[in-house]
């Protein structure tokens, strides 16, 4: 699959209907996902597949993952700057 229609596809996934959600996996997608590894955008789609009240309970620090890699990336969505 083209490199870009793959990132579009994932971006449109990744649109929650929280704004907050919004911002933080856009800026991750926008960041990382081209330079990351499959393995790594694995667990992007496996984060994606969570529900949005988990996935801002996660990311607002207030519970953590249990599962190591999905851990990992929440943590790196959560301390990317707001400026890159």
């Amino acid at each position: 699959m083209n490199e870009d229609v793959e990132f579009n596809k994932v971006r449109w996934r990744a649109r929650r209907g929280m704004m907050e959600l919004d911002v933080l996996l856009a800026r991750w997608l926008e960041r990382r996902w081209r330079q990351s590894p499959m393995a790594q955008r694995a667990v992007f789609l496996q984060l994606l597949d969570c529900e949005d009240d988990r996935l801002w309970r996660w990311l607002s620090g207030r519970e953590s993952p249990d599962d190591p890699g999905l851990a990992a990336l929440v943590d790196d969505i959560r301390n990317l700057p707001v400026r890159a």
